[in-house]
């Protein structure tokens, strides 16, 4: 396996790893935990998306530099990368910010009607965590 194959197969299983336990496993867990009020459970969530987005970014930016270097055989790598990037940057431009507006919105007080933004940015994340797979098992694949 050439280098840049080895960099883009070790930080896409970390990125996919990180994805899985966060979005999958903490934030709806969170909410489950004795104690944990909405307000509390979102100033959370707010906290541990900023910093899991912020490694996202460099992830993506290792893995953008990592297959343009590289040499893939066929298309598979590059497009299942620039399906993972686009799907992060798509959270970050246009969901993540109705998000912030709405959690504001609740930790001044006013609930209001739930926000579509969430099931959004989850099915966002779903097509990301699949482009990761499909990237990483591509690399795997082309190094054979």
């Amino acid at each position: 396996m050439s280098s840049a194959g080895a960099v883009v197969t070790a930080v896409t299983f970390v990125w996919l790893g990180m994805v899985l336990a966060i979005s999958f496993l903490e934030a709806p867990l969170k909410f489950r935990a004795p104690g944990i009020t909405l307000p509390l459970g979102l100033g959370i969530g707010r906290l541990v998306f900023r910093a899991l987005n912020a490694a996202e970014a460099v992830w993506a930016v290792i893995v953008v530099v990592a297959v343009i270097v590289g040499s893939w055989a066929g298309p598979a790598v590059p497009v299942a990368a620039g399906i993972a990037v686009g799907a992060l940057l798509v959270q970050l431009v246009a969901v993540r910010p109705a998000l912030t507006r709405r959690s504001d919105a609740v930790l001044a007080g006013h609930e209001g009607p739930r926000s579509s933004a969430h099931l959004v940015y989850v099915a966002i994340e779903v097509v990301k965590v699949a482009a990761l797979i499909w990237l990483g098992v591509a690399v795997l694949i082309s190094a054979t």
